[in-house]
Order: structure tokens, then sequence, then C-alpha cells
């Protein structure tokens, strides 16, 4: 009887029904273990790289795979489900706000990146022993000119992070506003375009769970061979990284939040007050879609905010607002291109701002999804994510702490969403000013 109950219970529960956090953060502290002892044994360094190396290409193929079908489905569904009629002046506001935050976010984390310089002077290199290899930095005008693609199909197949996006949002607003049209046949099969891609999105997060599974291992991997090149050094950059990060954060909600607040006369202190409850979930749960009802309640209950614009401006804010994710992105570029050698560019860094910005409009709210932006931001500067290279191992650095990172991206992501839904608010005169005596 007990063997048939553990037949029914599946030898691996222990892995995949344990908390995924738990085991990536158990993989980077094996990792790190590992790589350090190794580290005493310069002999046996090749030979256990020869070994385990595959098994970390095989995570960052994984990776690469995804990159692409997420990028423009995920864009395309989120564009094609925004009402036409809701891109009246509540649209245009909320939607400006998001795009302007988005840009400063990202601005904050490459300004504090430049500052501390997370991962300067590691040197890190690739399984052929090389650093990594710049890139002709293309100029400013050819970066906006290469946004509109020629071919689509072509830059889908290529893999051009700005031509896809561009097209992806471009196509999406269509869809939105074809399944509003007065011929049903019409209205039907646009409805039909978004119903695919919204389930074709959900296929490919279902995907990327799969691959998460595998990650714990990837990280284990790829940190161990970083810790036996580079010894207990490699602490320090990650460390920089996470204090980099957490001050952009606190600058962000302070600065840019805090003087939003500001000029429409409401204190920060007192709107943190009101929006603590959706912040902490958020921060414990990673999600700014599984916050979201809670952030609703906030909005209503302890602001005032109407729910004829909270429920237009709160999802959508979960869908497409992540300056959370937006410095994320801004401080792990600056940190994988010092780590390799090869500091970004100040094109480099304006492309960063650019794809950020406009990616952040098809980021899903669940845990983890930054780490596939970041992805999607290394590939539109010319660092490649491929197996056996040097971007490849500083990228698995950087999701051996993702979880930390994710924290407090995500409820500073769901503190913006507040904000901006406050604001337009009152601008629109529909705040229960009753809510702030």
């Amino acid at each position: 009887m007990s063997d048939q109950k553990l037949q029914k219970k599946g030898a691996l529960d222990w892995y995949f029904k344990s908390n995924l956090l738990f085991r990536i953060l158990i993989g980077l502290v094996l990792g790190v273990v590992a790589g350090i002892a190794l580290g005493f044994m310069p002999d046996a360094v090749k030979g256990f790289s020869d070994i385990a190396k595959p098994f970390g290409d095989i995570f960052v193929r994984l990776l690469r795979m995804i990159v692409v079908p997420v990028i423009f489905l995920s864009l395309v569904a989120g564009a094609a489900s925004i009402a036409p009629n809701r891109l009246g002046r509540v649209g245009v506001k909320i939607m400006a706000y998001y795009l302007l935050t988005s840009a400063f976010a990202v601005a904050i984390g490459l300004v504090f990146a430049n500052i501390f310089r997370p991962g300067l002077g590691m040197g890190i290199v690739g399984a052929a022993g090389a650093a990594g290899k710049a890139a002709a930095a293309p100029t400013l005008v050819t970066v906006l000119l290469n946004i509109i693609p020629t071919n689509p199909i072509d830059s889908l197949a290529k893999g051009d992070v700005l031509p896809i996006i561009f097209f992806a949002v471009v196509f999406g607003i269509a869809v939105a506003y074809v399944k509003d049209s007065k011929d049903s046949g019409i209205a039907k099969a646009a409805g039909t375009v978004l119903d695919v891609a919204n389930g074709a999105v959900e296929a490919m997060y279902k995907i990327v769970s799969g691959i998460m599974q595998y990650a714990p291992i990837g990280v284990f991997v790829l940190i161990a061979i970083v810790f036996a090149q580079q010894g207990a050094k490699a602490l320090g950059p990650l460390f920089m990284v996470t204090l980099t990060v957490y001050l952009g954060l606190i600058l962000h909600l302070v600065g840019v939040y805090g003087g939003f607040l500001a000029i429409n006369k409401f204190g920060l202190f007192k709107f943190l007050k009101r929006a603590n409850e959706a912040m902490i979930t958020a921060f414990v749960t990673r999600s700014s879609g599984g916050t979201l009802p809670i952030t609703l309640r906030n909005t209503e209950d302890n602001m005032g905010v109407p729910r004829s614009i909270s429920s237009f401006s709160l999802p959508l804010g979960a869908t497409i607002n992540m300056d959370g994710t937006a410095i994320y992105l801004g401080v792990c570029a600056m940190f994988i291109g010092y780590a390799i050698g090869q500091p970004l560019t100040l094109n480099q860094q304006l492309t960063v701002v650019i794809t950020a910005t406009l990616a952040s409009i098809g980021t899903a709210g669940v845990p983890g999804a930054g780490a596939i932006m970041l992805l999607m931001v290394l590939e539109s500067i010319g660092l490649k994510v491929t197996e056996g290279s040097a971007v490849a191992t500083a990228y698995a650095m950087i999701l051996g702490i993702d979880a930390l990172l994710d924290m407090g991206r995500t409820s500073l992501n769901v503190t913006g969403d507040m904000v901006g839904t406050l604001i337009v608010a009152k601008s629109e005169k529909e705040l229960d000013m009753g809510k702030w005596a």
C-alpha cells in the first residue's frame, strides 16, 4: 500500500512541489560553494567545466528559445486588450504617465549603475576564454530608424527586438480598433485574433514556468563555473547590484512619485499609509497581477478613486507599467557590460531606455518576468545570451539573485500604478477628497 502511495505521489514531487525561489537560491549557494572549492583545485576546474557546461548551455538555449515568441505575443495581446473607447482623455493621461515614469526609471537605473559600476573589473570570460567582444555601436539616429521594420517577418526571424516591439504594438492597437468595428463579422474575426494571442501568451507563460523548473540546475552549473574562475571576489559585485537596484527604487519612489504627488498636493507619507497593504502584498507575492484585487481595494476604499477609473488604469498598469523592472533592467544591463569588460556606450544606454520603456507594455505581471525582459534588452544592444558566452555567465549571476530584486521592483511597480490612478482621478475631478481630509 505504501509503495502505491509513493508511486502516486511521484518520485520527484520533493523537487517540483517545493518553492521555486528556494530551489534557485539553493542552486546559487551550492554553485558558489562548489565554485570556491574548485578554485582550490585548479587542475579540476577544466574537467568540471567540460562535464557541467552542457547542462548550463541547455538552460541558456531554452531561454533564448522563448524570447521572440514572448515579446511578440505578449505585446500583441497587451496592446489589443486596451479598449479604444477608453483611449480618450483618461487613457491618454494614464498612458503618458506610465511611459514617462518608465523612461525616468530606466534613466535612474543607468545613472546609479554609472555611479556604482557594479561588475567592474570582474573580467568574466566565456567557454572560449575570451571576454565579451564589443559590437560596433550604431548611431542614435540609426537606432531610432531601425525601430521601424522594413520586413516584420525578417525581424522576427533574426530576433531584432526593437522592430518586433514596434510592429507588435502597432498590430495590437489595430486589432483593438478592428474588434470594435460595426461590421460584426470583422469584429468577430478581430476578437478571434485577440483570443488566439491571449491563448498563445498563456501557453508561452506555461513554457516559461516549465523552463524555470530547470533554473536551479542551470544556475548551479553556471554560477559554479563563474566562482571556479573568479573565486569569492564575485560575491562583492552581486551585493553591489542588489544595493544599486534598491537605491534606485528608493530614489524613484521618493523623487519621481513623491514629486508627482507633491505637484498634485498629496503628501507622500499620507499616500504610503493608504497604499502600504498593496505594496507589502506585491513585495511578498512578487506579482502585480496577483496583487491587483488588493490594489483596487486600496485605491477605492483608502484613496477615494472611483471604480470607473481604477478598473481601467490599474489592470492596464499591471500590464504595462513596470518602473521597478525598468530600474532593474538599467542596472543589470550595465552590470553585465562591466562584468564582461564591455561597458555600455552612451548609444547603447539610450537604446536600453527605449527598449525597456517600449517592452514594458508586454511584460507579464508575474514573478520573474523581469528576467525575460532583461534578455530582450541585452539582445537590443548586441549582447546576445548564447551558450558558453561571457554574457550568458553574467546573466546567470543576475538570475541567481533575481527573486531578491523582484520583490522590490514589483512593489514599486504596484506603487506607480496607484500614484498614476490617483493623479488621473483628481485631474478628472472624480476623486473623493474626503478620504484625504
